[in-house]
Formats: structure tokens, sequence, C-alpha cells
């Protein structure tokens, strides 16, 4: 029994009398009733009593609604106080019978035990409670407690016929002497904002479950007392389809039938005729969404239910099935199917903040956030499809393999200011010849597949063995580690001859642990979750995953397992680590795919992002290169990886004004800091699979390779719409429909004064919204031509009421073909001329293609060409011409000068007659497809990691784009017409930026190009040693653009990007050209900009500064706390996990105490801790001075271990009086204290006592120490100098 048939059944409710539900007013009244002790001489010691609550209408002596019951309690008896049983259970209920007879009844009863064992339930006493009063008002809500007296019998003696109302009157019962009932009765407000939830007259407690409300937490806690609604989720259902055995014509003839056999089976009083339309349900399916479980789109086949069984319409209409048919199968397929394709906004319930404004702009995103829907199981898809990709994608790869773009990347970011007081403002300025604005800083990128292992053998022993699931080959036997392969040993020859061309790609994340560099700076993560994206798959945001140590304690340098989180916050009960698989068949992917995925595993790697699950804020970053996942002709291959993750810090900009931006060397670069923070353990494996097809599905039919579009002279047309055709081999098979099914307007007229059940006409998604309101107007016209010429005939039975209805249908259809046979001509006409290309387009790619274009007449034309789309262009320039033709081995002729262009702009071609000419087309998109941004970015935690196998095939689908070209001689007159479909597929992202930047301001940001194809040696300024580099962004609100220094010149990438509201991501895309004609990018980088609150702040280092944030709740109260960044540097309060009340304003103290000076960066983050939300973040700029040094030291320590030194200093108290002081230092990994504190007395002098801690590294530190008084601020600071021989 599946879950909802389990809680359907509770929502079924006896309806109220029939005389009730015709007069039902409007409104409703909510109730909350609480019952609260059952008192009385009556109750037996030991004995356990229950309560039942129903609905009952005195009036009309009907029992309505739900009976609701409690749980068993006992009674106790206190002497000298009689027996008592407390049951304090809250009932919530509402209803529109806003009558004085309206009441709610209370059944006590017993559970009495039998002989064998078994028990009964006796009824030993019912009350009455009443709703309203005499004016259908509710009663007193000021009444809190009452007490209801019990009468004698069972509550079916008010059904009896003599039963009085009011009850003091009837005599035929009796009241229970010294016994009552606690209870209390008001009117509920709060319950109707779910009313739509909660089916009236069904009385509920608040420990149930009611679908679409918040849970209750406990048993304690009422979740109706104040209900919430848990957020509504939007899903799109397409494509709808249902199948009824053995056909809809032939079930829908069937039913017909019986239900006229089951008409004539009623005998009607004689001259009674019904006129009603009733509408009946004979089929039903359930259908429980999966929310949240990572799927974005899905397929959904669903059986149809039908039969004497209870269904949600409450309607009984069957047959009863043939008894020759016995088997579950049998019976499936004659219940029927429905079929269709939903898909959900991912970022709709995966997080709260700013919605997309508009397709066409920029792609905003959420931070990554975690989710709270239940995990899924992995599972892997037996056959995924890949995407499309076009021959110029796999010819312009100019890209080598021995210098990929991976390299170190260079940010850069300045500030320019002048003003000459003596310059005439009457005078253009004269630009000065002053470049680059920018000075270079070498900024390190990420250092791929760093195979060097730390860990001891014991230690790698122990992560071996920790119960990782067994990776195993297509024999089902275990893959042993081996090394990574040498990428000089690379061959694609092998890879080519590969006999297992199905690659099972297996990614284990096994463990994650601190670096012993880590100098400590912010808290290591409790739990941590994982962003990345491989090939073209959709990006993957893994669940939480907790840190669980192999030892005691997470020691630097020790390797801590990953493992599961559930939704409670406990650790899975499954293997630790997490496991995701990919296939990619060559079955199944597209032509010359293959070979493209070969050289993306060569030449590419895998960047993954570590965010803390907790605080939300990045770990670091992580580069594995995928050249170990090449199998070179071995049936499997398995690596294992010990990754470092690092952190880039950057410091605030520093500007420079005045003449000084004039001077050499006065710009001063952006400062940037890389900090190592741990070690990623991962393993990669990929499985050798036969190219098998999947049995019972035909492999998906490949694109043709040809550039040529050929014109549609035999084209063999057959009307849209009107005919089921399909080519067999003796020839073109077509089967005649009839004109309503496939016409909607022509059936709305038929059907439009009939007073049978109207079909529903079937939808025409391919006719525009002008042309549907036409045709509407056409069809009112020709109804009121039919009625002001023959006027309405009369009513008459029988067999001349049916044949009158047939000659008005026929005159209908005629008036219908009359008036719409030029359309219909024209669309015949247009369909003859039209040929189609399907366009499988890549973000940054060019898609270049011909269309063969014949001039149909005897006589010259100029054909002028409409294109009514700007991504899809004719190619003008002959050598652009040539150079797709080069790059897709097209052998063609091109024709210089073959187009002129009019004044508008638009291209003409001349022709002879009968000639044939090809024209050159390029469809190119530098806009990311919204549907494909959003899953194509970490926007929040997916509730299962099983989105990295889904379908690759898919990534186009319900997203398809139409574009129509013209080509129009004189008049106007079309001779050919071209239907171009997009496709849009997703791409493959090469690199991955984020940059924090205050909210509502300009990030002006310099990215520099490495340097490519230099050979080490070239003196500068040779020509030809780097080819130019083009840029275009996805965004055309970001300004992106990159200049030529001159030969031998770096390059750099300059971006001007507007920030939104905090704590919104903004995301676009930037494609990097090495071809003038931008045929396709040789690589796409991703960037993330995180919008966040600024905050500046003055301070001086080691001295406490203090200020407070507002913090502004939103509608609903919520558990929050806050995080910071550098944990040790900023200390807030309250620091752990506080209320934020609804729509309220709440102050949080922040404090900073920096340990070093200069400008930087703290981040700080407000985060539900219930739902994994981030609430609001800051970026808090530090302006930090150095303090005063009044005294220096030096000491020189042994580098390369040791026990450390013990070193004393002393100060002096220069005050008279006694004062305490507290000890801070700016490099609390080397320096430690005795104590952290002292006191001493006026003008004596205080040991201190220090402990210097050994380094592994040769060199020298400068330490601070800093000695603060009790408001800790700042008396004096020493400074140590170590040097480490």
């Amino acid at each position: 029994m599946s879950e909802w048939e389990r809680v359907f059944p509770r929502g079924l409710a006896l309806p109220p009398h029939g005389q009730r539900r015709r007069a039902r007013p409007p409104g409703s009244t909510a109730f909350r009733c609480v019952l609260k002790a059952l008192e009385g001489a009556v109750l037996a010691q030991g004995a356990e009593f229950q309560l039942r609550l129903s609905l009952f209408d005195a009036t009309y002596h009907h029992f309505f609604g739900r009976t609701w019951r409690s749980s068993c309690r006992a009674a106790r008896r206190a002497p000298p106080h009689p027996a008592r049983a407390a049951f304090n259970e809250t009932v919530y209920f509402h209803t529109s019978l806003n009558h004085s007879g309206i009441a709610a009844v209370v059944e006590v009863v017993v559970t009495a035990g039998n002989g064998d064992g078994s028990s009964r339930h006796l009824s030993c006493g019912f009350g009455l409670i009443p709703l309203f009063g005499s004016g259908s008002e509710a009663t007193d809500p000021a009444a809190e407690g009452r007490t209801l007296k019990l009468y004698h019998g069972t509550p079916r003696a008010l059904l009896h016929p003599r039963f009085q109302d009011p009850m003091e009157k009837n005599k035929y019962l009796t009241v229970m002497e010294k016994s009552h009932l606690q209870y209390s009765l008001k009117p509920h407000q709060p319950l109707e904002m779910i009313f739509h939830l909660l089916p009236e007259n069904l009385l509920v407690s608040g420990q149930q479950n009611i679908p679409g409300v918040l849970p209750a937490c406990g048993d304690a806690s009422d979740c109706l007392q104040k209900p919430q609604l848990l957020k509504p989720v939007t899903c799109y259902l397409e494509r709808l389809s249902i199948q009824l055995h053995p056909s809809l014509e032939e079930f829908e003839e069937e039913l017909l039938d019986l239900l006229n056999s089951d008409r004539l089976l009623k005998a009607l009083p004689s001259g009674a005729r019904s006129e009603a339309t009733e509408m009946c349900s004979v089929r039903w399916a359930v259908w429980s969404p999966a929310l949240g479980t990572g799927e974005k789109e899905e397929e959904v086949v669903l059986p149809l239910r039908g039969g004497p069984h209870r269904g949600p319409c409450q309607a009984l209409v069957y047959r009863t099935p043939p008894s020759g048919r016995s088997s579950c199968q049998g019976k499936h397929v004659e219940s029927g199917t429905v079929q269709f394709h939903v898909s959900t906004d991912s970022e709709e319930h995966l997080v709260t903040a700013a919605k997309i404004p508009d397709k066409g702009r920029d792609a905003l995103e959420q931070p990554p956030t975690l989710s709270l829907s239940p995990q899924a199981p992995l599972r892997v898809p037996a056959s995924p499809r890949g995407p499309g990709l076009s021959v110029s994608q796999l010819s312009a790869m100019p890209r080598g393999r021995d210098q990929p773009l991976d390299g170190g990347i260079t940010h850069l970011e300045a500030d320019l200011g002048w003003a000459d007081p003596k310059a005439c403002a009457e005078e253009p300025l004269r630009a000065l010849p002053f470049a680059p604005l920018q000075v270079p800083v070498a900024a390190l990128g990420l250092q791929a597949d760093s195979s060097h292992t730390l860990l001891s053998r014991a230690a790698l022993a122990r992560l071996h063995t920790a119960g990782f699931p067994e990776i195993l080959d297509r024999h089902q036997e275990p893959v042993g580690i081996s090394e990574p392969v040498d990428p000089a040993t690379f061959s694609p020859q092998l890879e080519e001859a590969d006999p297992l061309q199905g690659n099972e790609i297996i990614l284990q994340f096994l463990a994650f642990g601190r670096d012993a560099r880590d100098h400590a700076e912010g808290t290591w993560p409790r739990t941590i979750f994982l962003t990345f994206q491989f090939y073209r798959f959709p990006p993957v945001t893994t669940p939480r995953l907790q840190l669980v140590s192999m030892e005691r304690g997470p020691a630097a340098g020790q390797a801590q397992l990953l493992v599961r989180v559930n939704k409670d916050g406990t650790l899975g009960s499954g293997p630790p680590g997490l496991q995701l698989k990919y296939m990619v068949d060559p079955a199944f992917l597209r032509a010359g795919e293959q070979r493209w995925f070969v050289r993306y595993l060569a030449e590419h790697s895998l960047q993954i992002d570590i965010w803390d699950g907790d605080s939300l804020l990045l770990v670091g970053s992580a580069a594995v290169r995928l050249q170990s996942l090449l199998r070179q002709g071995r049936e499997a291959i398995r690596t294992h990886h010990e990754l470092e993750v690092a952190t880039t810090e950057y410091e605030p900009d520093v500007t420079v004004m005045g003449q000084e931006a004039l001077r050499h060397g006065a710009l001063r670069p952006l400062g940037v800091r890389v900090a190592l923070r741990g070690r990623l353990h991962l393993s990669m494996a990929n499985v050798g699979h036969l190219c098998e097809e999947t049995p019972g599905q035909l492999p998906s039919p490949l694109p043709s390779r040809s550039r040529i579009v050929p014109a549609p002279d035999n084209a063999r047309v057959i009307p849209a719409g009107s005919w089921l055709s399909r080519d067999t081999a003796c020839g073109r098979v077509s089967q005649a429909r009839r004109l309503v099914e496939v016409d909607s307007e022509l059936a709305a007229a038929l059907h439009a004064h009939r007073p049978g059940p109207r079909l529903v006409p079937p939808a025409v998604p391919s006719e525009a919204a002008a042309a549907r309101r036409r045709k509407l107007r056409r069809m009112a016209l020709v109804r009121q031509q039919e009625e002001a010429g023959g006027g309405r005939m009369p009513q008459v039975s029988g067999w001349q009421e049916q044949r009158a209805q047939q000659v008005r249908d026929l005159q209908i259809i005629d008036a219908y073909r009359e008036h719409t046979k030029g359309e219909s001509i024209s669309r015949l006409l247009s369909q003859a001329i039209t040929a189609t290309r399907t366009v499988h387009a890549v973000l940054g790619t060019a898609e270049f293609f011909e269309f063969t274009l014949k001039n149909p007449y005897g006589v010259q034309h100029t054909v002028t060409i409409e294109v009514d789309h700007p991504e899809l262009s004719v190619i003008l320039d002959p050598r652009e011409w040539r150079h797709f033709k080069e790059l897709t081995k097209s052998v063609t002729p091109v024709e210089e000068e073959m187009f002129h262009l009019r004044d508008d702009l638009r291209p003409q071609v001349y022709l002879r007659p009968y000639e044939t000419v090809r024209i050159p087309f390029k469809y190119q998109t530098f806009s990311a497809d919204p549907a494909i941004v959003a899953a194509q970015g970490p926007a929040g935690l997916d509730s299962s990691a099983d989105t990295a196998a889904r379908s690759l095939g898919k990534s186009g689908a319900g997203r398809m784009k139409h574009i129509q070209v013209s080509f129009q001689v004189s008049g106007g007159k079309p001779i050919a017409l071209l239907l171009v479909k997009v496709e849009p597929q997703p791409h493959v992202v090469d690199q991955t930026f984020r940059f924090y930047h205050p909210e509502l301001t300009f990030l002006k940001k310099t990215i520099r190009l490495p340097p490519w194809h230099t050979l080490p040696g070239t003196p500068v300024g040779m020509p030809g040693v780097q080819p130019e580099m083009f840029v275009r962004c996805s965004d055309p609100n970001i300004i992106c653009e990159t200049k030529n220094m001159g030969p031998g010149e770096p390059q750099d990438i300059f971006l001007k990007v507007a920030g939104g509201p905090s704590p919104q991501i903004k995301k676009f895309f930037v494609a990097i050209y090495t071809d003038s004609w931008l045929a396709a990018p040789v690589q796409i980088w991703q960037f993330y900009l995180h919008s966040l609150q600024r905050l500046d702040v003055s301070c001086t280092a080691g001295q406490l500064s203090r200020l407070s944030l507002l913090l502004r709740g939103t509608p609903a109260p919520r558990r929050v706390r806050a995080f910071t960044s550098h944990p040790h540097e900023l200390q807030v309060d309250p620091d752990g996990t506080f209320l934020l009340p609804a729509n309220g304003i709440q102050e949080l103290f922040v404090g900073v105490r920096p340990r070093r000076a200069g400008s930087r960066f703290i981040y700080l983050n407000l985060v539900d801790v219930e739902s994994h939300q981030l609430l609001s973040s800051w970026l808090l700029c530090l302006a930090c001075q150095q303090p005063l040094i009044s005294k220096a030291f030096e000491i020189s320590l042994p580098a390369g271990g040791g026990r450390g030194c013990n070193k004393r200093i002393t100060y002096t108290n220069p005050y008279p009086s006694p004062r305490l002081y507290f000890l801070s230092t700016s490099r609390p990994d080397l320096l430690q204290f005795k104590e952290d504190s002292f006191e001493v007395a006026g003008g004596e002098v205080y040991t201190i006592g220090l402990r210097f801690a050994p380094s592994q590294d040769v060199g020298e530190e400068e330490i601070l120490i800093h000695i603060n008084d009790h408001e800790d601020k700042n008396e004096e600071t020493f400074c140590v100098k170590v040097l480490y021989q």
C-alpha cells in the first residue's frame, strides 16, 4: 500500500444532510476544542478510557464528518477527590454550517477485557457541546474552562425519532450524577490560512500531520496552534498524453453506449426531460512528486485506476472487466496510462533570495544552500544520451596538450583619478600614452593533481579499510589502484582502437584532512559539501558530509572520513564516502563526440569547491587532472589522489590619486594571499564497457555531418494535422482523421449549442495567439450568419431532431471551409517550399551550414533574405565563409562579392533563370539559456548526489527555438523558406572564478591571460610568438574586452560588472577565442560575483574595536547563527544560535581584533541553522594600522623540528595602582604564553613566560606581543624577531 492510499481514507468524511448542502453559506468558522479531564464517580479505578468526538445535526438527526478518537488514559483516584482521567488533547476543525442545531458529540468509551485476552470497547456516556448560539454566532470565546454534563447510554440515542432538541426537554435522557468533562471551546482564527488543506467538518489533532503544513516537532508541540505552510514548489506539467485500451476512440464509444444504457434503465415520469450535463470520472491516477531529489525534469508514466474503488472524485463509474483476463499485466493494459513531462524551478525550492528578473539579462543565482529534502540513493542510468556536437567544435581546437589553459592567472586591480586645476575648460583634454592602467601581479592558480601523499602508511591503511564501496569492473572483479599515467605516454590511437568504448566514470570522495601548514585563522568545519561539474553533465552540489575522525581529535594532517548526514542531523548508516557515477556510452553520443570526450579527459582538469556545511563559507578549491581516467587499452583503471585545497584572499583596492598616478611605479597592485587549508582524498576510476543498444529501444538518430541543406523540391507534403502518415517499404501510407479531431476551432463551433457533454478539442501549440483570436472571431461570424439566415430550428424529438442537428453541422462545416480555404492553401504552399535544419547550439560556438537556393522561375530575380532572429545571420564576408569551410572540410565553392546589402542591411542575391546557389549561414549565441544557466551553477545543495548521473541527451529537451528565414523576390513573394530548429546544449566550463564585492557597486577586474605558445628564451617583441586573443561575455550588460599591447606583450581581460543587492550572486560566462571569426572558443570561464553588504572598519592590530549590525527579520521567525571567516579575529555576540523574531530588528554586536596590519577582507554570514539558508552576508573591509612598538627583541632558533624554546621578558606597570593586563600575539601558531592575563601592582615588574614553537622552514619571522588593559585597549607592543636557522 502506497503512502497516498494510507493517508487518503483519513480525509474521507460523511457529508452533511442534503438540505444543509443546498443552503450552505459561503464562509466557514474554525474551532479549537481542548478536552482536558474526565471526572466522576462512575470512573473505575485502573480502567482505561477514551474520548470520541463527532459532529451532529440535531435538526435532521444526522451525524456528519469523521469521528476523532483520543488516546486511552487510565483513571486515577486520589482521596478524597473523585476518580480523574487527564487527557489534555486539542482538536481542530472548521465548518460552514453555522446553525444552532449543529453540535459536537463527546462519547466516553471504556476498554473492557474479554476472557480470551482480547478487549472490547463499551460506551458509558456522552454529552453535547453546542457550537453556535441562537443567532448562528460562535460560542463565547471568553469562556476558557467549561464543564460538560454527561448522559447515560450511547450517542446512538440521538438518532431515535423521539429525540427532542434541546436535550433538557427530553425525558428519555438521564444525567450521570457527579460525572462531568472539563473542556474549552473557542474560535481559532489562525486555522483559516490552511482551509484549503484541511477538509471541512474533519476533526484533527495538533499532533496529526497535514499535507502542506509544517509538521510538529516533538510530543508536546502543536502544529495547528500557529500553523505554518510549507514552502510551495512550482511544477510544470507538459506534453500530457492519455492511452486507453484498446484505443481512445473505442473506449469513448463503449463508454457512451454504457452510459446511454444506464440512462434507459432509469424510469422517468411521462413528459419529463432532463437537459442537465453531468461530468463523470471514469479513470484517475495517483502521483506523489518526489521534489528535492535533484531531478530538475523527468518523464512520468502512471497507470490509470478505476472500477469499484473509492477515488478522489467520490464517483463510481466503471464496468466489470471480462473474466477471461486475470493477469496483472492484462489489467494494467486495460486500465490505460497517463504520461507527462514534469519540471521544477530548482532555484525556487533550494534558495530564498532574488529571482531572475529577465531571461535576457544576467543569470542571478543564490549561494550554495542546504536542502532539507530526504536523501535519495545514488543511481546510474543504463544508457544516458550525450549532447550534440558540431564539426566546427571538433575541428577548431588549436590548443596544445603540453601547455593547457589551467595555468597561473593574474588578477589586477587599480583605480586612477587625475585632475589638473590649470587645464582650460574650453579646450578638449588630450589623452596621455599611459598603458596599461593596472600593474600585473602574479597570482597562483590551482595546482592540479598533487599526487604526493603526506599520510603515513598506518593512516593510509586505516583509510582504505574504512569500508568504502568497492569499485568493480565489467566482470565484477575489484579494480586495483594504480599510479596515474604519464602525460607523455598518452596515445589517442589506443583510445580509438579500444573495443570497450563505453566509459563508466566513478568518483569517490573519501576523506578530508587539515593541512599541517594551516595557520588556523579559520575554524575547521564540522560538515562540508562539494560543488563541481564534470564534462557536460549538470553541475553537482553534494549532500552535507560530516567529518569523522579515525583517531581521537582532528589533528593537523590527519584525514577525516566523509560520512553522509541525514535530514535530522544524524550520521547515515551507509558506508562512508560519497560515490558518483557517470555513464558515457558512444552508442548514445552524437557524431564525433567520443573523440571530443577523450580530448576532454586528456587536456582538462576537474575543479572542486569545498564549502562549510554550517557557515556556507568557502573552505577552498582543489583541482585534479583527468588524464588518469584514460584507460589506454586496459579494461579498467583506478587511481588515488590527495589534492591540495587552497583558498585565495584579496586585499582591498588601493586608489592612487592626483599626479602620483602618472609617476612610474606609483600604482600599487592588488594584494593576493594564497593559503593552504587541507587535503582532499579522492579516488577516480574508469571502467570500460561494450557498446550495446538497450533492448527494446532504438538508438537516437545521429545528426548528419553534411553542412548543406537541400531545397525542398521533391518533398512529399502531407497536410499538417489532417493525416497520420508513416513511411513503409511499399511507400507512404496515410490514415484519414475527422476534422473535429484536428481543428479545435471547428470542434468548438460544432459543440457550442449542444446540450450534451462537450468534447475537449485538442490543443494546437503551433498556432500563434493572434491567429487563434482571428479564427475565433471568424467562427463567431459564421454562427451569427447561420442564426440570422435560418433562425433556430424548432425543437423536435426523435430522428427529426438528429437530422436537423446533422444538417446544421454540415452547414457550419461548409461555411468554415469557405472561410479557411485561402489560409489552408497558403499554409500548404508554404510547407511545400519549406526546408528544416536542426542546430545543436553550444554557448559561444558558431554552427555553420549552407542552404541550397534555387530560382524556380524562367526569369532572373533579386532575392532578399529575411531572418527573424539576430543569432542567425548570413555570412557576407568571403574570408569568413572560406574560414568556416576549411574548419568543416566542405568542398563546395566560395563566391566572391556574392551579396548586396540594402539600406535596411538585409542581404540580397541575384539569381539567373533556374539557377542554384548555396547561401552560407552561421548560428552563434553568446547568451546563456536561462534553463541551462539554472542547471549549470551551484545555486543550492541538492538532496541527492545522483544528479550527476542524469542523461546528457535531455539537456536541450523542451527548450527548442524556431527561427524562420524567408527568401523573397519582388513584391514580397517567397520562393523558399528555411526553418531552423535550435536545441541548446550545455557547455564545458574550463575554469571558475569567484569574487566577493560590496553590493550595488561595480567590480572592475583585470585578469591576465597565460602566455600560450611562448618558447623559452624568445626575445621580447618578437612577432608571432603568441596569438591574438578575443573574448565575448554571455551578459551584454557586462563590459568585457581585451587589448593587444603589441608583439610579444601579454594580454589582459578587463571586466566591469554591476553587482546586485546582498546576498545575490551574479553568474556569467566569458568565451576566449584565438581566431578573429570567433568560430569555437578555446576556453570558457565561469564567473560568480557574490554581492555582500560592505562595512568599513578602521582599527589597530592587536586592539579590540567594537561595532554593531542591525538584523532584520523575515516574515517567519528563524533560529539563526552568525559565522565568520576569521573567528580568531572577529567575535560576535550572541556567539551561538539565537531566535530572530519575525519582521523584527535585532542588534548583533561585533568585535574585531586583527592580528596583522594592512587592508584585508573578513566575511560574515547569517545562516538559518534549521534550513541551512543564507539570510545575510557582510564584507568587512579592514584598514588596520600598525601599533607603536615600544621594545624589540631578537632570538635564534633551530629549524626543522625540535621541542621549541622557553623565554622570559619583563613588563613594568607604569601606573601607581594595580592593573589587570591581557596578552595576545600576531602568531599564535609560533608563540604561546604561560598565562594569557596577569595582574601587577603599581610600579611593580612582572615576568612574562614565552613558549616558542618549532618551525619546519628556514627564515625569519616578526612576532608581535600585545599587552592590553581591562578594556582591551593596547598599552604596549613588543616585537620579537625570530631567526630560524
